[in-house]
């Protein structure tokens, strides 16, 4: 699907084709829409393929009047009653007169651009438009990050009160988001400070405080990152110990148990042998009550040892 949009009055506005100035997003487009595109603006087909390839890595690149500039964005999906959060590449190319998002599927940042959300932007001033683009990516990598401190701090309550599967899991999940998150943000960070040389992007001096503004949101965004991901890691290690250390007292007491239970057992073999002479055989309480205060011992000196 390919949208034109253009500001109008102030406001991001819906077009119905393409005009200079305009912002040209594809989202998912089809092989015609492509083609279109390419002859129509004149860019490199390799530039789609790789805006559209989940696997590609964040960079920049020109070619023939056109730069490409390859961003990872966060993004977030509901699989059953849990959020799931990991990042996505997504397509900048700025034309001589254009510029074109190109991603596999809709995200929030594009939406709120499309709706007006995002104040003060000028689809006629590509490089601003870009900037402000990766101002919104990096502010929406802050937002979900908090959330998902949220989500550990809430984890972690529910594993003080009962160690399960479901919520180590979901610890598990976190830390692999956090992971693509960090990932991701280092990348943009190398690509930003590529644009900010000013030799892949024309820079005008009203645009160097508005990249200087993403390159201080990427970095904290990667600080809280990798802040949260260090807590998360001492946090699953010392519930590892936690849960190993249970276990031990678990099969502690069990051997315990085992061992005062198999009291009787021993005691009526004995007299249960063909043996004569037996101290007091002929009482069929002896053995009973003889079994029971060896136990009562064995439980006492268990106890002292703090081995049940």
């Amino acid at each position: 699907m390919v949208s034109y949009y253009k500001t109008i009055e102030n406001k991001v506005t819906e077009i119905e084709k393409c005009e200079n100035g305009c912002w040209i997003n594809c989202i998912a487009p089809t092989e015609d829409e492509i083609n279109t595109l390419i002859k129509t603006l004149n860019i490199e087909p390799d530039f789609f393929r790789a805006s559209l390839d989940e696997e590609e890595s964040s960079h920049i690149d020109s070619e023939e009047g056109v730069t490409l500039i390859i961003i990872d964005i966060p993004v977030v999906e509901k699989i059953e009653k849990s959020l799931t959060y990991s990042t996505t590449p997504m397509g900048l190319m700025i034309t001589e007169k254009n510029v074109l998002t190109v991603s596999l599927k809709d995200n929030p940042i594009i939406s709120e651009f499309a709706e007006g959300v995002v104040k003060d932007i000028k689809t006629n001033f590509k490089t601003h438009f870009v900037l402000s683009f990766m101002l919104r990516m990096a502010s929406k990598y802050q937002y979900y990050l908090k959330q998902i401190d949220k989500i550990y701090k809430h984890i972690e309550s529910e594993l003080r009160k009962s160690m399960r599967n479901k919520e180590l899991m979901q610890l598990l999940e976190i830390e692999k988001s956090l992971v693509y998150f960090s990932s991701s943000l280092k990348s943009n960070e190398i690509t930003l400070d590529k644009v900010a040389r000013g030799r892949m992007i024309k820079l005008y001096d009203e645009d160097q405080d508005l990249l200087d503004d993403v390159l201080i949101e990427v970095k904290q965004a990667i600080e809280m990152s990798t802040v949260f991901l260090n807590i998360l890691t001492g946090t699953m290690d010392a519930f590892s110990s936690i849960i190993s250390n249970n276990l031990n007292d678990v099969m502690k007491v069990l051997a315990s148990i085992t061992l005062i239970f198999s009291i009787p057992t021993v005691v009526s073999g004995l007299y249960g042998m063909n043996v004569d002479n037996l101290p007091l055989d002929h009482y069929w309480w002896f053995p009973c009550i003889f079994a029971a205060i060896i136990m009562i011992i064995a439980f006492i000196i268990l106890k002292k040892k703090d081995m049940i």
